[in-house]
């Protein structure tokens, strides 16, 4: 079966930007829950887990049509969380010299990148994510309404903003602006560094 990611930190390291609170009930309730769900799909396609999870979306056609769509969701609702969890750090990871290149290549400089995530964030309706992605040869901030991934697209995530509620209202209730601020208070460049090409 597939199992969570452990988290890179303790559930109060992110404090007082996400309460741990709020790391635990995300971490062993919400995500744990889509976990469950996904091998509770898959077991009932006698799935062999021969796939990395992050291929697992590549290979719908293998599983019963009427469970597809809920197998993407579950999936995308483990990967989801995996990226946005290691895009933050109490102990904060510099982007690498390449990351930083391509990004103020792409968006001018991380200030205007800033800006324009928080733009996209805030412009999400409903509940989603924003990603830093690597398509092919290009970076983009890109969003993603419930639990749609990049990696169902071929792209590369670096970084996500989980816009869920449960992911900040326990802190921060319709403050979504505030915690949006803060995101950038915790955010960790290791995974990003890591899985840049």
């Amino acid at each position: 079966m597939y199992t969570l990611l452990p988290l890179p930190y303790s559930y109060d390291d992110l404090e007082p930007y996400i309460d741990t609170h709020t790391i635990g009930l995300h971490y062993h309730k919400h995500q744990q829950n889509y976990l469950n769900k996904l091998n509770e799909l898959l077991q009932k396609n006698n799935y062999s887990y021969r796939y990395p999870i992050e291929e697992l979306g590549n290979h719908l056609e293998e599983f019963n049509k009427e469970d597809q769509e809920n197998i993407l969701f579950q999936w995308g609702g483990v990967l989801n969380h995996n990226v946005y969890f290691r895009s933050m750090a109490k102990d904060k990871t510099p982007m690498s010299d390449a990351l930083k290149e391509a990004i103020d290549k792409t968006f001018g400089s991380f200030d205007q990148m800033k800006a324009e995530w928080k733009k996209q964030a805030l412009a999400l309706k409903g509940s989603g994510y924003v990603f830093l992605v690597q398509d092919k040869d290009d970076l983009k901030l890109i969003s993603f309404q419930n639990q749609d991934t990049p990696y169902r697209y071929g792209m590369n995530p670096l970084l996500a903003l989980d816009l869920w509620e449960h992911a900040y209202y326990l802190n921060y209730e319709n403050k979504k602006d505030l915690y949006i601020d803060n995101f950038f208070e915790v955010l960790d460049f290791y995974f990003a560094n890591q899985n840049f090409k």
